[in-house]
């Protein structure tokens, strides 16, 4: 089973590149300097930050869904991210070194099946969840903080 694993855009964030402190907080966000890796998952290019780096923390909605599983949380961007992540079978390292929640949706964006595993073992739970035909599509989440890592769709076969 071929499987899609896909960053956020980096686009509506890109306001917020750049802003001082003051403008941040005024858009409820804070910069963060990485001072150790793996310690801060961007979730544009799904990748830790090197220590140095910038980043910004901010909360987003990564379930929109008018029902009541919609939820939001906070996020790490690194702060002039380019393009977003877009693999096939292929779960970035920021995920591999992590414990990851896995929630499964259906059309109707209700989750109806979810998982915990070790980051090393994503690709076994990802096919259990999409054997089940209710099952549209994935959101992998980082378990211990709980924040929203990435999205996980069915692919065509490669």
């Amino acid at each position: 089973m071929s499987f899609r694993i896909t960053g956020l855009s980096p686009t509506p964030f890109r306001h917020l590149f750049g802003l001082s402190d003051e403008e941040l907080a005024r858009h409820r966000a804070r910069r963060y300097v990485a001072d150790e890796k793996p310690g801060y998952p961007d979730r544009i290019e799904l990748r830790d930050a090197e220590p140095g780096e910038t980043l910004i923390l901010v909360n987003y909605i990564h379930q929109p869904a008018e029902n009541p599983y919609r939820a939001s949380h906070a996020i790490f961007v690194l702060e002039g991210a380019g393009a977003a992540y877009d693999r096939i079978n292929e779960i970035p390292e920021a995920m591999r070194l992590r414990q990851i929640s896995l929630r499964a949706f259906d059309t109707a964006d209700l989750m109806v099946d979810a998982d915990i595993v070790d980051g090393r073992e994503t690709e076994h739970v990802i096919e259990r969840l999409y054997s089940d035909p209710r099952v549209t599509y994935l959101h992998a989440h980082y378990a211990k903080r709980g924040c929203y890592a990435a999205r996980i769709d069915r692919a065509e076969k490669v």
